[in-house]
């Protein structure tokens, strides 16, 4: 494209926002290769949520425009990002039209600059409704969606720049090097919070057994074995527990993977008394605008969803994102976690609370990713991923030091159900046996802190969550872990502890203490 004017320091104007030195020197970068590539090149770029991609962009159509007779468009996947980034296209002085499904396109002439919605779009141009025979330059936003690549064939005289926060298909069957001709990695996450252009995430994750959940056509789990995951009691206890240690009193942000799931969510949190409401696409603009303004203005609001805010939602004054959902996208992932991450005079850092072995899956959020090498060989990232069976391997309980307290007479508070289960299979025993000794366990350590039958139940209701550690070792060790059997297994166990304690205290305490119970 030798008629793309290189600017080496980016021209002075007097709209839009300033522009950061990385983000100048970006669009040096971008304007360098427009200049000496083909004109019908594909470039990606690449930048973390957060660091302003929509600056960047804006910035860069504002130049292009200035310099040729062509025109720009810029495509993104739904209908509130087309708003945002027109809106910000028109901060930065370039007037654009929203090419939406009531648009009236009889005007179009008047414009240099279009937006548009990936299906609208893709509507428009098999009707023939929109003139494209002039449009140079081609901009795409959250481009790791690959919806928009069946419009490339529209667009084969055009410089293609995609821009993403992720540099890894949602689709691993079409990898985005298919598509695009060279990636240029941004600022990393660790950079911009040097920097204070990002808040630090601190990560508190919850051990979760994931062996129930499906994975679906689409290479993530499905919504239907999700929700029965999380869904189920225990499950929503678990997250109630982990937002009372990690988050009571703070704005949070909880991501599900599907509306039931969400609702549950919203009823539990509700039943225990705190400020919740629930978002979905289901919602009208009114109702959403809504929720979204409570949940802006109230200093301790929950707010749950699914899906809908992890794009295109930008609220600083979140202090908790919580992932009560498994995912196998990386992209997700970041997404997710990145609307914790924008910064206030008050907020240097947020909470993450996962619920889905996500940070054990890809590692913490912000990590040295070699985003050049996931460009081109996405395929050989993904394989070195640990499935859920070899994470859950190197799960380990460690009671929580306040309850650790409670049973400091015990010397020792674990045990190994695998181990347990492989001598059992030795010794040609029976697997029930494994759970067997670990009840006894549990009624040793509960006997040993405690003074008296009441004492003991007390602290054996209070050790759930390695109840449900072990218990779910079993399953694995059996081979054995639908939903129903997992919560017949929890109340069970927790039935047999109960009743042995009643009847063996007595016996138990003097076997340990050396004298009768008082």
């Amino acid at each position: 494209m030798s008629e793309v004017i290189v600017t080496t320091e980016i021209e002075e104007r007097k709209t839009g926002k300033e522009l950061y030195s990385y983000q100048k020197g970006a669009i040096n970068k971008i304007f360098k290769l427009f200049e000496e590539a083909p004109e019908d090149y594909h470039l990606l770029y690449q930048l973390p949520t957060g660091g302003g991609k929509t600056v960047i962009f804006s910035e860069i159509v504002r130049q292009y425009l200035k310099h040729h007779k062509k025109k720009v468009l810029v495509m993104t996947h739904r209908i509130e990002l087309c708003r945002q980034t027109s809106n910000v296209l028109t901060d930065f002085g370039v007037k654009n039209k929203v090419v939406d499904s009531t648009a009236n396109l009889d005007d179009q002439k008047q414009y240099s600059c279009f937006v548009a919605m990936v299906e609208t779009l893709n509507n428009r141009l098999n009707d023939d409704k929109l003139d494209i025979s002039d449009i140079g330059l081609v901009i795409i936003d959250e481009a790791h969606y690959n919806s928009f690549t069946k419009l490339f064939k529209f667009f084969e005289k055009s410089f293609i720049l995609g821009v993403t926060a992720t540099p890894l298909s949602s689709n691993i069957k079409l990898p985005m090097n298919d598509n695009y001709d060279e990636l240029i990695v941004g600022e990393t996450i660790e950079s911009l919070i040097e920097h204070k252009f990002l808040a630090r995430a601190k990560t508190f994750s919850y051990n979760v057994g994931l062996t129930s959940l499906v994975v679906g056509s689409n290479g993530d789990y499905t919504v239907k074995s999700s929700e029965d995951l999380y869904t189920n009691t225990h499950m929503l206890g678990k997250l109630l527990q982990a937002y009372e240690e990690r988050s009571k009193g703070k704005k949070t942000l909880i991501f599900n993977n599907g509306i039931n799931t969400s609702i549950h969510v919203y009823e539990t949190f509700k039943a225990a008394g705190y400020p919740i409401a629930h978002l979905d696409n289901t919602a009208t603009k009114k109702e959403r605008a809504f929720l979204l303004k409570w949940f802006k203005e109230t200093p301790n609001a929950i707010l749950t969803s699914v899906s809908i805010l992890t794009t295109g939602f930008d609220e600083p004054t979140v202090d908790t994102i919580i992932l009560n959902r498994a995912t196998k996208s990386l992209t997700l992932y970041y997404q997710m976690i990145g609307r914790g991450s924008r910064i206030l005079k008050d907020k240097s850092e947020f909470s993450v609370i996962d619920l889905g072995n996500n940070f054990h899956r890809f590692g913490p959020w912000g990590a040295d990713l070699d985003w050049q090498q996931i460009f081109r060989a996405p395929n050989f990232y993904l394989e070195k991923l640990m499935n859920d069976e070899e994470i859950e391997d190197n799960f380990g309980y460690e009671m929580p030091a306040a309850l650790r307290e409670e049973f400091k007479n015990s010397e020792d508070v674990s045990f190994d159900i695998k181990q347990t289960y492989l001598d059992a299979i030795k010794n040609r025993e029976s697997t029930k046996v494994v759970l067997e000794k670990s009840l006894l366990n549990h009624a040793k350590i509960c006997i040993e802190n405690s003074e008296d039958v009441y004492d003991a139940l007390d602290l054996a209701k209070k050790l759930g969550d390695d109840i449900d550690f072990r218990l779910q070792r079993y399953s694995k060790c059996i081979a054995k872990s639908t939903h129903n059997f997992m919560d017949w297994l929890r109340n069970d166990y927790r039935t047999k502890l109960r009743l042995f304690l009643r009847n063996n205290f007595d016996e138990m305490f003097e076997e340990i203490h050396g004298r009768p119970p008082e």
